[in-house]
């Protein structure tokens, strides 16, 4: 039988087969978890996930703009609630959006923190279309 946790997506992704695990690999840990929650809420656009319309920044949306102080301020404020209403158990300590406008890439640097546990931990992250 699988051990994991389910905290939101315990799948590791992109999907991998794991005979220890069974038909799919599932994250043993909280820190990994956490940050693959993180990435599905900035990846998932509002309305793709089913019973839930509200899920998801959208990141995608904003590759397309011009990237301006108000657009990164957007980015920030649409990470931080739904982070505060998906993921209440993680903290932003530190969001910073910069981009790369010649390729049409946005990354995100987030330092977050799970108080609960003990952990933090900081990536870096590139959107591109």
């Amino acid at each position: 039988m699988a051990e994991g946790l389910s905290v939101l997506l315990p799948l590791v992704l992109p999907l991998a087969i794991s005979p220890r695990d069974g038909a799919y690999a599932v994250h043993k840990n909280l820190k990994n978890t956490a940050r693959q929650s993180l990435k599905m809420i900035i990846l998932t656009a509002p309305g793709e996930r089913c019973m839930s319309p509200s899920f998801g920044v959208g990141i995608r949306s904003f590759l397309f703009e011009q990237i301006t102080i108000g657009t990164k301020g957007r980015i920030k404020s649409a990470v931080a609630n739904q982070v505060s209403t998906y993921l209440p158990y993680i903290r932003l300590n530190d969001l910073q959006v910069s981009d790369y406008p010649d390729d049409n890439t946005i990354n995100l640097k987030i330092n977050y923190s799970v108080p609960s546990a003990g952990i933090t931990d900081e990536f870096v992250f590139p959107i591109s279309q």
